[in-house]
């Protein structure tokens, strides 16, 4: 589905409050992916991302918008901490790393796809499996291995109709049988595998792997988990995983979308000595992944030009113009999100599709209690909350959660031992919870 920028909005709208600005830039954003598509290859390849600055305090919707952004365009999306890299002996990790660790979720985000369209099959054919051993078991341990997918013969066809009608209907489910399974460890692996080499992204199982034949077992088990456990073997045989491997790499380098949170810590900070030059370091290594180069991984060679950044920070002490000039090129569209106000608060607690209140009410349903939260709670929740982040350090929306659960702590503790079906949540509950907090400046910083 190729959503409009009106679209794509929309549907920010069911998860983020405010920041119009913002969800107009990813929006155009997004939507100038499919654009590229459309367009000739030659010209194709000219038409780099517009990688976007979210600049902004913390807590107002920017990794939200970003995380939505992904889901809504089926892109791969990894979130990174820019100020890591400059950590001393951050498990030496280097930037490249955040393309191999992109792949690994692109390849998981298709298998899983794959497994959905081939999971139904996989498990007739597991069923048809577990029965023939049901009907006719291996006498000899190898035969079975050496002819996996040959059927045991039908002795009884009839005995066979009624164990498949049986095992459907969940009657068999604890009945104990006797099956080869792969062993899932070796030790091997372990001996010859060199410290380090998974920082490159490379693995020796998956180097070795067909040259070193699997090592398998005899378990009994419950039928219902040899069911499970040939499903899982029939779907690796349905999934080519060369094709999954392509098309990762393909969404990758054509949809990919990388997160950059925290990109103002790595601004070089002048305090009287010269700047910091590990921060400045880092961020001449962000570069040519954001400009645009071959990334070698476990998958094999991966471009990042068509990759989208989206970087954000609060840029408190800094300015987006205080990062390396070919850094700031590299990102022409800055977008700034405001403070939300106690109004943008109210409209939190119970707009949103995933809005707190509706988290609340679907936790304490599932111990039977209805939770109701009047329209006086809800405006002094916000008032409070906001009050707080301007007295103390502005942590935006995700005040609103800390609130919550001081108001519901007691309830979510007891229950189910306390007969409760129902909480009601007022303005009087709101400010007797929460009046000495308040009062006591020193516990408020703390506890709020």
């Amino acid at each position: 589905m190729h959503m409009t920028p009106q679209q794509i909005v929309s549907e920010l709208e069911k998860y983020i409050i405010g920041q119009d600005e913002a969800k107009r830039a990813v929006a155009i954003a997004l939507r100038n992916r499919w654009r590229r598509q459309m367009i000739p290859a030659g010209l194709r390849e000219e038409i780099m991302p517009n990688n976007i600055i979210l600049i902004g305090p913390t807590g107002v919707g920017k990794t939200e918008l970003a995380r939505r952004l992904a889901r809504l365009g089926g892109a791969p999306f990894i979130k990174v901490e820019a100020s890591k890299f400059t950590e001393v002996g951050y498990v030496g990790r280097d930037v490249e790393s955040i393309i191999r660790d992109l792949v690994d979720q692109a390849v998981n985000m298709v298998r899983s796809e794959r497994i959905e369209t081939v999971h139904d099959r996989a498990r007739e054919l597991a069923i048809e499996r577990v029965l023939d051993l049901l009907v006719s078991p291996p006498t000899v341990e190898s035969d079975e291995e050496a002819v996996p997918r040959k059927r045991a013969p039908r002795k009884s066809t009839v005995l066979r109709e009624k164990l498949h009608s049986e095992l459907l209907a969940g009657g068999l489910d604890d009945r104990l049988i006797e099956m080869e399974v792969a062993s899932e460890f070796s030790p091997l692996m372990q001996i010859i595998s060199p410290i380090g080499i998974e920082e490159m992204g490379l693995n020796i199982q998956d180097l070795l792997g067909p040259m070193i034949p699997k090592k398998t077992k005899r378990r009994k088990m419950t039928i219902a988990e040899a069911v499970i456990i040939q499903t899982q073997e029939e779907i690796q045989k349905l999934i080519d995983m060369d094709e999954v491997v392509r098309e990762a790499i393909y969404r990758v380098e054509e949809t990919g979308i990388v997160f950059l949170d925290e990109i103002d810590k790595i601004v070089g900070e002048s305090d009287g000595m010269g700047a910091d030059v590990s921060r400045e370091g880092v961020q001449r290594d962000l570069l040519p992944v954001i400009e645009g180069t071959n990334v070698i991984t476990k998958y094999g060679m991966v471009r990042t030009d068509h990759v989208l950044f989206i970087a954000s920070g609060a840029f408190h002490v800094s300015r987006p113009a205080d990062l390396i000039p070919e850094l700031q090129g590299r990102f022409p569209i800055r977008v700034e999100l405001h403070s939300l106000t106690a109004k943008d608060f109210e409209r939190i607690l119970v707009e949103p599709q995933n809005a707190l209140i509706k988290q609340y009410t679907a936790l304490l349903a599932t111990e039977n209690v209805a939770l109701v939260v009047t329209p006086g709670a809800i405006a002094e929740i916000a008032r409070i909350a906001s009050e707080v982040n301007d007295r103390s350090e502005n942590i935006g929306a995700r005040r609103l959660h800390t609130i919550m659960t001081l108001l519901l702590e007691e309830y979510l503790f007891k229950l189910p031992d306390v007969t409760v079906k129902k909480i009601r949540v007022d303005k009087k509950m709101v400010q007797d919870k929460l009046k000495e907090i308040i009062a006591d400046e020193d516990l408020s910083r703390y506890v709020l």
